[in-house]
């Protein structure tokens, strides 16, 4: 069975425009809620769908962290060309490092990383994560287990640069992080199962900007915006993107 692959969308609503990113391993409905409560408050949401993701995971390794850079520029130029003149920027986890690097990339009105890890707990911890995930992706094609099993075997044969490069990007996304001056809402669960919650401090001390908070979210792991903190989560980013001076 062909599993549907999730789509880039837009919810329009008014000037402000805010454009969400998913996270390594996901797809735009990681952040399709936190879109669709913003678009109610009168904000423009637009997620971008990075290449490789969404899709058979044999395509996901073959891709990598400058293709997706390219994804999430081409959502912001994407809203630029609708005549957005001013942007925020929220992303869960690798999208949350992605939102990070835009703020010291382009011109943003405010930044919103959700458990955005600045460094990798251990490449092993990641690459189990990619073979959790190409398994999950198998099973909703409903192949047999004998499928699966031969498929996943022939998987682990396949070279995991990927893994390599996003080590490298966030080493580079934390080493600039002092370069933002941007107000920034620094999101963070307690009981994140995939990155060291120590990147939340990081990122929240080394940002520059004089407008900065830090969330810790007593109930939640990993993929918050899915998690059961998942509305007062939406209350508090609409929040924040209300105190930010937009023209």
């Amino acid at each position: 069975m062909k599993v549907a692959a999730p789509k880039p969308f837009l919810f329009e609503g008014g000037d402000r425009a805010v454009l969400l990113l998913h996270g390594f391993t996901g797809s735009s409905a990681d952040v399709r809620m936190l879109g669709r409560f913003l678009q109610k408050k009168g904000y423009t949401c637009h997620a971008p769908q990075y290449k490789g993701h969404g899709v058979p995971p044999e395509e996901l390794v073959y891709t990598g962290p400058d293709d997706w850079w390219q994804d999430v520029l081409g959502g912001y130029n994407f809203l630029k060309e609708r005549g957005h003149e001013e942007i925020a920027v929220a992303g869960l986890s690798l999208g949350g490092v992605f939102s990070l690097k835009l703020g010291y990339t382009l011109p943003v009105k405010g930044i919103i990383p959700m458990c955005a890890p600045m460094h990798i707990k251990s490449e092993e911890v990641m690459y189990k994560g990619v073979l959790a995930y190409a398994e999950e992706y198998k099973k909703r094609e409903q192949k047999s287990e004998d499928q699966i099993k031969g498929e996943m075997d022939e998987f682990r044969k396949t070279p995991m640069t990927t893994l390599k490069a996003l080590q490298r990007l966030l080493e580079e996304v934390r080493d600039n992080v002092d370069m933002i001056y941007t107000p920034t809402f620094v999101v963070q669960a307690r009981h994140d199962e995939m990155i060291n919650t120590e990147s939340a401090n990081i990122i929240h001390d080394k940002i520059q900007s004089e407008e900065k908070q830090l969330k810790w979210y007593e109930n939640s792991t990993h993929v918050i915006t899915l998690g059961e903190e998942k509305e007062q989560l939406h209350e508090d980013v609409y929040e924040y993107l209300e105190e930010l001076d937009w023209i």
